[in-house]
């Protein structure tokens, strides 16, 4: 059995990104009643909010889900206690050292999912015991390493020193993808940007156009020489950004403004490459199926080369 499937529950080995804002009840139940595993954010910083999300999903779905603890980020103990304390079963951790939480998560009967752009960070969070890797390649929107390295390649080889479950992240919308990631190596897939363009989506209609009209180079990658790394549509804030080469943490203060108010230069508009493959707003559901059959028919048509 695909071991992402045993160690979370779901039907599909698809897991919806943990996006600020973005990732709460609404997507998530969506993802999860559709056979994925949804996640609620907690990036954001809105604790209460994110709390009352969380609680929020056993009225939504009978499904699993997670939640995602951005450990840089945490105030203190208190998102982690809730965790334990509210029955959460799966848990990605991200920007950070998980050492900290691994053992409190997993004493609780929680698994945990470490996400990753590097082999480094791999190895030192396998290191650390935690139970799979999100990996996450140079082609996935949002905050990124400052080291590019394309999914296809982050996977193998960390597939070539570790034996844990890898989930595919960056760059992948569809059952190509899919078939991709799984094929160099992935138990199964993470997608941000392609739920961030579903009809359940919470965000404004003119970042999903946006994202629908942007071509395959619709991204830049921002920042590079400081931090934090980003990548985000093009647009005329993130064209004077990418001119000016430098950018700091305020220019995402005014984010929720491009998010809810369709506002497309008050922030930096986080997205994948992947932009340049949707065409489509769908429902969470159709995403999943579409993605599904398309990689079982990826895979029933490749023959070997004699």
């Amino acid at each position: 059995m695909n071991k992402f499937l045993k160690h979370s529950g779901v039907k599909y080995p698809i897991i919806q990104a943990p996006m600020g804002w973005i990732a709460r009840s609404k997507l998530a139940s969506a993802v999860s009643n559709a056979g994925g595993l949804g996640i609620i954010e907690t990036s954001s910083g809105e604790v209460d909010i994110c709390k009352a999300e969380i609680a929020k999903m056993s009225s939504l779905t009978d499904k699993p889900f997670g939640v995602n603890l951005p450990l840089l980020f945490l105030r203190d103990d208190s998102m982690v206690n809730f965790c334990v304390e509210h029955g959460v079963k799966f848990v990605t951790t991200s920007a950070g050292d998980p050492t900290k939480y691994v053992k409190i998560l997993k004493d609780a009967g929680i698994v945990v999912y470490h996400a990753v752009p590097s082999l480094d960070g791999a190895l030192k969070a396998y290191n650390a015991g935690v139970d799979g890797l999100v990996v996450e390649g140079t082609e996935g929107g949002g905050f990124k390493s400052p080291v590019e390295v394309g999914l296809t390649v982050l996977i193998q080889a960390i597939k070539k020193q570790i034996d844990i479950p890898l989930i595919a992240a960056g760059g992948i919308v569809d059952g190509i993808g899919m078939a991709s990631a799984i094929a160099a190596g992935a138990d199964g897939i993470q997608m941000g940007t392609r739920f961030v363009s579903s009809l359940e989506s919470p965000v404004h209609n003119n970042f999903k156009n946006s994202i629908l009209e942007s071509p395959i180079d619709g991204t830049w990658v921002l920042n590079k020489q400081s931090k934090p790394v980003i990548r985000a549509l093009k647009t005329d804030l993130t064209n004077k950004i990418n001119e000016d080469g430098i950018m700091d943490m305020s220019a995402l203060m005014n984010i929720k403004n491009l998010y809810f108010d369709g506002d497309m230069n008050a922030a930096p508009a986080l997205s994948g490459q992947s932009v340049g493959l949707i065409t489509e707003i769908k429902p969470v559901k159709k995403i999943i199926e579409d993605t599904i059959n398309e990689y079982n028919h990826v895979c029933s048509n490749l023959k070997p080369i004699s």
